[in-house]
């Protein structure tokens, strides 16, 4: 009998701890048909024209106090071959309250965070900035053993702080640092950041890169303007070398009746060891069935001059460029999130 009432005693004391925890699991699936022309003309299916496809699984428990704990598990899906999953958009676990959160693991950094909302094509897809892609930029927007402060707001203004271990020999190698500072105020939107990566972001892993960026936005209503302007700098290890990639982007978007959003940007990628340099143009439509689903379609432009190989984002490798460095691509997709 009194084994009895223990077990029930622990039972009804697990579902107390139960009732103050919460687990989500998320996601977008997102996928589209694609033509790209540059060489060769490519047709295929493409992943995240919209929004990354993803699986993931965010959790909360309160300790009380105001102190809470959390973690997210979150893996990118790729829905045309049914495969890539992985927790490696992001892995953390965490401690929030009045001081903001501090949390562990895997995670975007806040220099990136604080900058690339300015894209109006949100990064992925085939209208999107170059400006933070790793496959051409070498730059990385996720820090793997990493330690991140992030503030509460205060009058607007928010920071987070990153701090990438290299777990190595020499703490340098493959370390990472960073900061991002914004602003969000009504219509006006700020974003300031800075990275440092220590042989760790480069392409070739034999260079040390350092960011900085800042972009800004603001919203009239009938009309939304955005623009972002980022310096990375590439320093060769062993001979102490550097050159400079700059880029900077115009934005703009409109509502369309009551489900639909017009947008446009325009980038320019130049180095500065060189007069290489590209141009692209991005035009896209994005038509929301419902909170959750949408429908988009999107076109783009790139030209490179003077020996500049800038590819669209997500292009298939196959279409190469033409003899005078342009491509182009459209892509027609649909986007579910749960």
């Amino acid at each position: 009998m009194k084994k009895s009432l223990i077990a029930l005693a622990a039972v009804a004391a697990s579902g107390a701890a139960f009732a103050q925890s919460s687990v989500t699991v998320f996601g977008v699936v997102d996928t589209s048909i694609a033509v790209v022309k540059g060489q060769d003309t490519v047709s295929g299916m493409l992943n995240s024209g919209a929004a990354t496809s993803r699986l993931g699984f965010r959790g909360v428990e309160d300790l009380g106090n105001g102190l809470k704990a959390n973690f997210v598990l979150e893996g990118q899906v790729d829905p045309d071959v049914g495969g890539g999953f992985d927790f490696k958009r992001q892995s953390t676990v965490g401690l929030s309250g009045s001081f903001g959160e501090v949390r562990l693991g895997r995670a975007l950094t806040a220099s990136y965070n604080a900058v690339s909302r300015y894209d109006m094509f949100g990064t992925v897809g085939l209208g999107s900035t170059l400006a933070w892609s790793g496959t051409q930029t070498g730059y990385q927007n996720r820090s793997n053993n990493m330690i991140s402060y992030i503030s509460p707001k205060f009058s607007g203004f928010g920071v987070g702080i990153d701090y990438g271990f290299g777990e190595q020999k020499e703490n340098r190698t493959a370390r990472y640092a960073g900061i991002g500072a914004t602003y969000d105020n009504g219509p006006l939107s700020l974003g300031l950041g800075y990275d440092k990566a220590n042989n760790g972001l480069a392409v070739a892993g034999t260079e040390d890169l350092t960011t900085w960026q800042l972009g800004g936005s603001y919203d009239l209503s009938v009309v939304k303007l955005a623009a972002f302007y980022k310096e990375t700098k590439y320093k060769e290890i062993a001979t102490g070398d550097s050159e400079k990639l700059k880029s900077w982007n115009l934005g703009v978007s409109a509502p369309v009746g009551a489900a639909g959003v017009v947008k446009a940007s325009y980038n320019h990628y130049k180095l500065s060891d060189s007069s290489a340099k590209a141009q692209q143009f991005s035009l896209g439509y994005v038509h929301n069935l419902s909170k959750r689903t949408a429908l988009y379609s999107t076109y783009a432009f790139l030209k490179n001059k003077d020996g500049a190989a800038f590819a669209l984002n997500g292009a298939f490798a196959g279409a190469g460029l033409t003899d005078s460095g342009k491509q182009q691509g459209l892509q027609v997709g649909v986007r579910h999130a749960f």
